[in-house]
């Protein structure tokens, strides 16, 4: 079973920065596309960015050009550096382990238990 562990959240300014990591444990973390999502209040969990067993990458129109998930397969983390933050951004933030390619993601089923991410204005 796969267990995912978000870490990195807190309470930052608009305009400053965050990284977030997300552990992995219990799949074969090379061979997974993995991706960050949100859920702020009220609105349903969305997808922010998704990265590839290649390394391809893909996000949302709300967060491009501010947002950068990387992946460590060695320490089987992902990472989503956050600039320029935005009150809009304030949400719990979930990394998921799926399936999918530069231009789609496919979510699997397990989640870990979220980081929330608070931008003061």
């Amino acid at each position: 079973q796969v267990q995912l562990m978000e870490s990195g959240g807190g309470l930052v300014q608009a305009g400053g920065s965050l990284r977030l990591s997300c552990a992995a444990s219990g799949t074969i973390f090379s061979i997974n596309t993995m991706g960050w999502y949100r859920q702020a209040p009220g609105k349903q969990r969305e997808l922010v960015a998704h990265i590839s067993s290649g390394g391809s990458t893909g996000y949302a129109d709300s967060v491009k050009g501010r947002f950068i998930i990387s992946r460590d397969n060695a320490k089987s983390t992902v990472y989503l550096q956050m600039n320029s933050l935005k009150p809009e951004d304030t949400a719990v933030y979930y990394c998921n382990a799926g399936n999918g390619g530069r231009y789609y993601y496919v979510p699997g089923a397990s989640w870990g238990p979220g980081t929330q991410v608070t931008v003061s204005s």
